[in-house]
């Protein structure tokens, strides 16, 4: 009898000792690692619930659905009392691309060329409003070509070297 109760009261403990436990359920529709220069970070989509983690750094939001937002940032998108027109041809290019710039001194702005990886390839100065850049030594893949004012980017552009 005495063993019986005491199978009982374990019984008894461990069935209630396991309604505190909670699990994550989730059908995630895809997920992945991914990771660079800053870190690694796992991530899943198709969960419903998130928390966020915010520090002096930076945010991390855990969980799932989380918001995928690509913009646009220039320096100078719609600034009143500037008339800047840069341009960037033909896109894409093979061999020569010319940038063109109209209602602005030149004197003052240089370009920067940056492979897919972030590495500056080429810098100069302008001098004239139509610039030709060579992209002949370059490889076929995709480039970004930015336009700066001294340490302010003005604009920026996608370049398909074909």
């Amino acid at each position: 009898m005495r063993h019986k109760t005491a199978t009982l009261c374990a019984l008894l403990l461990l069935g209630l000792g396991l309604t505190g436990l909670q699990a994550q359920t989730a059908v995630p529709a895809t997920g992945g690692n991914a990771s660079g220069s800053g870190g690694t970070v796992s991530y899943t989509f198709g969960q419903v619930v998130y928390t966020t983690n915010a520090s002096a750094s930076g945010t991390v939001a855990q969980g799932v659905q989380q918001p995928y937002e690509i913009s646009i940032i220039t320096a100078i998108e719609q600034a009143k009392g500037i008339n800047l027109s840069i341009s960037v041809y033909p896109n894409p290019t093979s061999d020569h691309l010319t940038l063109s710039v109209e209602d602005y001194d030149v004197s003052k702005l240089s370009y920067q060329l940056y492979d897919i990886s972030g590495q500056v390839l080429q810098t100069k100065k302008l001098d004239t409003d139509k610039t030709s850049i060579d992209m002949s030594p370059f490889a076929r893949a995709p480039y970004f070509l930015k336009v700066v004012e001294g340490s302010k980017e003005i604009k920026s552009f996608k370049i398909i070297k074909n």
